[in-house]
């Protein structure tokens, strides 16, 4: 079954025990390799990037953190190539199994991860999300999953792409499991208490599959029941596109600060399309992030606004189900542009948001997301486990 479903890196076997009578210690957990765990490589999808960097002698916080907690890690994921990918097709690697629809792609760049759990090999896995790496595979393959509030969960030991968007995050099959998790990782007790008040972005639901609208409006009721009452908002005035735009600058930019000391002296092997997006990257203008940092603030502004104390909104997590496995470069530009203007305040704004599994289009997983302020993690997940309770 673990090969089949290709989930972690080729070559490689890790198992490390958790602390014995933790409050995890009945959980098992993989983590992607672009968390350094101690005494093995750190990859990051390519095969030329552990050639050039130390093998680590200490593990990632998070890793550190589910051990002590009691989980046991069983194994490193695949991951997309440096983590530029948000489909989950690895040119090194191969593409993970999509349990849920082995067809199709699995989501990327926390593929592996999300791959694992879905499959039933470990409870819980970590990724991380820069421009929607946990919250689309999340979707794709029917999983909770969360995007913490940026800086809320440390990203000592974490391979960075782009830092003012990189966080780390985690999937689980089910809340209850997702709720023990996050508890260890935010470090703070999930609390009983909800919102008050859900929004939905209804620019983001038209902006969606019109399938993927009508598939999830039972879900938005549930949740409009259970916290009492709902109303519709513009989530981007100036238009989701635009917020995209702003991402797709400010990101690219970064990475290619990011990694340009190991291309320079490394001369690494590439897939085209990411070295098509450090290309573009190191060609972006002080006058494009000029203004793709204004419009962040707008971002952060607008989101401000509409999430106060005791508000979440919701929206699709992606705007169509997972694509079809080994499609060609052209064919996936337009999927990717479509899913970067749903993600993108996610890197522009730093807010947690959390996918919620439980609705399909055809047979095909698609999540909602529940979005809050900074530092509301604990209360999405809140909310998590009370949708699932309430089904």
């Amino acid at each position: 079954m673990k090969q089949e479903v290709n989930a972690f890196v080729p070559g490689t076997s890790v198992r490390i025990e958790g602390k014995p009578g933790g409050p995890l210690s009945d959980l098992s957990f993989a983590a992607k390799d672009l968390f350094d765990v101690a005494g093995h490589p750190t990859g990051g999808g390519n095969h030329d990037w552990a050639k050039h960097y130390r093998i680590p002698t200490s593990h990632a916080w998070t890793v550190q953190a589910l051990l002590d907690a009691g989980a046991t890690l069983i194994g490193k994921t695949i991951t997309d190539e440096i983590s530029l990918g948000i489909f989950g097709e690895s040119a090194y690697d191969g593409t993970p199994l999509n349990s849920a629809a082995p067809d199709r792609v699995p989501g990327g760049s926390s593929s592996g991860s999300a791959a694992a759990v879905a499959a039933g090999l470990c409870d819980t896995a970590l990724g991380t999300d820069t421009g929607g790496s946990v919250r689309v595979p999340s979707s794709f393959c029917g999983l909770y999953g969360i995007r913490p509030t940026h800086g809320r969960v440390s990203v000592e030991g974490l391979m960075p792409q782009a830092p003012s968007s990189d966080t780390a995050g985690w999937f689980a099959r089910d809340a209850a499991v997702f709720a023990r998790v996050s508890a260890a990782l935010l470090q703070e007790a999930i609390p009983d208490a909800l919102p008050t008040k859900l929004l939905i972005a209804t620019d983001a639901f038209g902006f969606a599959d019109a399938g993927v609208a009508e598939a999830l409006r039972p879900m938005v009721e549930r949740l409009a029941a259970l916290l009492g009452g709902s109303e519709e908002v513009l989530m981007a005035p100036p238009g989701l596109s635009v917020w995209g735009r702003a991402q797709r600058v400010l990101q690219p930019y970064e990475a290619w600060q990011t990694f340009q000391p190991w291309l320079d002296t490394a001369n690494p092997r590439l897939a085209f399309t990411v070295a098509r997006g450090l290309i573009a990257g190191s060609q972006v203008t002080q006058e494009e992030r000029s203004w793709a940092s204004l419009m962040r603030q707008e971002v952060r502004g607008r989101l401000r606004h509409l999430l106060p104390a005791g508000t979440i909104l919701c929206l699709p997590t992606t705007p169509f189900p997972a694509p079809l496995r080994g499609r060609s470069v052209s064919e996936q530009q337009a999927d990717r542009d479509r899913i970067l203007c749903l993600c993108a305040h996610g890197g522009l704004a730093g807010m947690p948001q959390v996918n919620l599994p439980g609705s399909t289009v055809g047979g095909l997983p698609i999540g909602l997301s529940i979005l809050g302020g900074p530092g509301t993690d604990a209360t999405l997940v809140a909310v998590a486990k009370a949708m699932e309770n309430n089904q």
